[in-house]
Formats: structure tokens, sequence, C-alpha cells
């Protein structure tokens, strides 16, 4: 196919350039936007009457047809056109002639490609938002079921306070619903018009920005034409988001692999969302969570490598920005392909309560409620922590645990220690008495469950 620029030019472009330049083999993807938005162009020039009635209903029509053929596999993209934008252009004036060559009218290149971007990127946030949207609700379904289950809180990795498994979940609930308030928030500062930027100065023709702003769902038009056609902050914006995403579900990953292990034996991962090794019988890998894991950085590589190519980029639009594309639509795929298995792979894990239970009665867990239990007595807290301190270093020494350590020795201590310590360090009792708002307590995490389902059910796609 012809190349639409080539009136200036005495010699055809290098086969080799043709193809380092060419971008349909990942813009092409963007074939919707580009019909969608060319329908309203052309709509927008026949209400000016840059164009007559007739024309934009040639035009609308034929658009119409293109993207039908396209959809049903009629029409195949030709791989040989520059971008998707010169094929539908191209496949628009090979089927109705010149007036074809009149829908560019009052537009350019530059300003197409960022509002074909918009577009694309707003439709895979709304998927991205509902598969956030399942993610939280799978957390929330297993949380419901493990209220009760206790289990060591770490921090340092180290045994620490004891929790309920379900206040650990919740904490990864805090964290996606805080992704798609970034998303969402990203989305409606990207949700400006560019088209009718042109190339970088706007038009000569009456156009109506406004109304193809409108049409399209945009709030508005951008309000600077050379911004129009360079600004991609809104690709950073969505990338970073994206970036942050990952991390979180690679956070869970890390921990899913920690706890499907031998040492910990917390869960044990669905036969749908493991593999075998080839020479090993034995082994059941997590392979899922370490892939998610390790795309990851995969995300964040093209975050980086974007922020570098924009960094140096005098206004307004430039070649480079053809490398906006390939990593913001890698990180879409890698992100919807990592949450499309995060859900089912959280749901489906078996967990092995007793595991658990018997780690939280291991290393002492309880000693800041022992330490508590004194400071409640009259105290001073940091007395209660030296002496408590000191009492787990007996423990240690001699063989035995808080629980099981009798009450005389307690009283070598501090006479303060009296028969109801015991009810104090339980580990069932230890976990409810956090009754501080958005602590591990049975009725703060009920209602932490209740909050997460209102916040799902508010959640606008």
């Amino acid at each position: 196919m012809e190349k639409l620029w080539t009136g200036r030019f005495k010699q055809p472009l290098n086969e080799v350039a043709d193809a380092f330049n060419a971008s349909i083999g990942f813009d092409r993807r963007m074939w919707r936007q580009d019909i969608a938005g060319s329908i309203v162009h052309a709509q927008m020039l026949a209400r000016q009457e840059i164009i007559s009635r007739e024309e934009c209903e040639k035009i609308v029509a034929s658009l119409g047809d293109i993207l039908e053929e396209i959809e049903c596999g009629k029409l195949e993209i030709d791989p040989k056109c520059e971008d998707i934008h010169m094929f539908v252009e191209g496949e628009l004036t090979r089927r109705i002639g010149d007036v074809g060559k009149k829908l560019h009218t009052a537009r350019s290149r530059n300003d197409q490609v960022a509002l074909d971007l918009r577009l694309y990127l707003r439709d895979e946030c709304t998927e991205i938002m509902q598969l956030l949207k399942e993610t939280v609700a799978a957390f929330v379904g297993v949380a419901e079921q493990h209220v009760d289950t206790i289990m060591p809180g770490y921090t340092h990795l180290q045994r620490a306070q004891p929790i309920s498994l379900a206040q650990h979940l919740l904490a990864y609930c805090a964290m996606l619903m805080r992704d798609a308030d970034r998303i969402s928030d990203a989305v409606r500062r990207m949700n400006v018009s560019p088209i009718g930027s042109c190339a970088l100065a706007g038009t000569t023709y009456p156009t109506d920005r406004d109304f193809e702003a409108r049409e399209l769902g945009f709030r508005e038009p951008c309000q600077n034409s050379i911004d129009g056609v360079s600004d991609r902050d809104f690709c950073l914006e969505l990338m970073g988001a994206f970036a942050i995403t990952m991390m979180h579900l690679s956070r869970f990953c890390e921990e899913l692999i920690l706890w499907s292990s031998w040492e910990f034996g917390f869960v044990e991962l669905s036969d749908s969302f493991t593999t075998g090794s080839s020479i090993m019988p034995q082994k059941k890998n997590a392979d899922m969570a370490e892939l998610i894991r390790g795309k990851t950085g995969r995300v964040y590589g093209h975050l980086m490598a974007l922020l570098t190519t924009l960094k140096g980029l005098p206004l307004a639009y430039n070649k480079d920005m053809q490398e906006d594309k390939e990593g913001i639509f890698d990180s879409i795929d890698t992100l919807k392909t990592s949450l499309r298995v995060f859900a089912p792979m959280v749901e489906t894990m078996t967990v092995r309560k007793g595991k658990m239970l018997t780690a939280a009665r291991e290393g002492f867990i309880n000693a800041t409620d022992l330490a508590d239990y004194l400071t409640k007595k009259g105290m001073p807290f940091r007395n209660a922590y030296k002496i408590t301190g000191q009492i787990v270093a007996f423990c240690i020494d001699s063989g035995t645990d808080l629980e099981s350590l009798p009450l005389e020795d307690y009283r070598s201590f501090s006479p303060l220690f009296e028969a109801d310590l015991y009810a104090e360090i339980a580990l069932e009792n230890c976990v409810n008495k956090r009754i501080s708002k958005g602590g591990t307590g049975r009725e703060s995490v009920l209602a932490q469950l209740e909050r997460e389902r209102h916040l799902l059910a508010s959640i606008k796609l």
C-alpha cells in the first residue's frame, strides 16, 4: 500500500527502515478505537459543513462495514501498512475513492494516535477494574471462612503477634482497593480529548472539538493543542498504578510460595495452579505464583523505559513516542493475565488451620499480651516489657512456653501475677482483645469485611 505521506519524497523508503518505522505489528489492536474516532470525526466535519452530509454518510457506512468485517474475520489487517490509521484510511479510500480521502481533514496522525490510545486504555482499564473487583471478592470470600483461624503475624519474617488469617487477607483487600482508586483517578485525568489538536498547532477549519469529545465519552477537549499531541503522562500514571498493583500481587505470591513449602505448610495450592518436576516426582511447585512474582519486574521495566524515553523530548510530537505502546500494551496484558490466574488460585487454596495454629503457639507471640497484663495491674509498660523479656528468656532456657510456665515461676518475677494471666495470654483471647478499629479482633475483622463488601458494590466500571 502506498504511503499516505509520499508526496514530498523522490525515493521509496528503505525496506529495513520501513520495517523499523512501522507500528502496525502492535498498534493494530486499536482498530476499534481508530474506527470509532474516525466515525465521530466525519460526523463533526459534516456538522460543521466542512464535508457534505452525503459524504459523511458514505464514510460512516463504509467505516461501519470495515469494523464489522474485521470483527468477524472477513477482513484482515494488512501487516504491510505502516500503522493502523493508514490501514483504515487506505481501506476506506479503496472502497469509496476520493470521498475517503476527505476523512483526514482537520486532523493529523499525531492527534489521531493520541485519541486512539486514550480510548483504548480507557476500555482496557474498565476490564482491569472488573478483574480487580473479582480479586478483592476472592480475598473477601476466603477471609469470611477464616475469621477465627489463628496464625502468627510476622515482622522481619519473625513471628510477632497472633492474628486471624482473615485479618491478613483483608490487608491485601485494602491494597487492591487503593489500586482500583489509583487507576480510576488516572483514567479521570486521562479522559480528555486530544482530537482537533492536529499536528501541534490546531487547525484553520471551524471544527467543533466539544462535539467530538462529548460523542466519544470524554469530559472535555484538552486545553492546549501542543500538550494534546505530546502528553503521555496518562500512560505513565497508569503504568505506575499497574506496577503498584503487580507489586501487591507479588507480595502475596511470595507468601503463598513460603506458606505452601514444607517448612511452613500453612496452605496447599490447588493442583490446577501448580506444576511438577520432570525429575523429582514428589514436587508440587507454586509456578503460577512464581510467574506473577517474576512478571512484576517486567511491568516495572516498562514504566522505567517510558520515563526514560520521555525525559529528553522537546515539544511537540516525536517519533520516540511510538515507544509508548509496546510497553503499556504489554503491561496491560501482563496485569490482566496475572489477575485472571491470581483470583482463582486464592479461592482454591486449602488452608491448613492446624499448621497455622501450631506455629502461632510457638515463638512466644503472646509476650506483648503478657506485658500488657502487668501494665493493666499498674506496672509502667517499660518495666513490664523488661520483666516479660526475662520470663521469655527463662522459658527458652527451661524448654517451656508462656502458657505452660507454672504460676509460682511467674510470681518469682513479679507478685502482680495471678491465675487470671493464663486467660490473658490464651491465643484466641490475644486475637479477639485487639478491639481497636482495623485490628485483628473478631468484631473488628467482621466490620472490615462489611466495609470491603460495601466498597466492592460501589466500584463503578
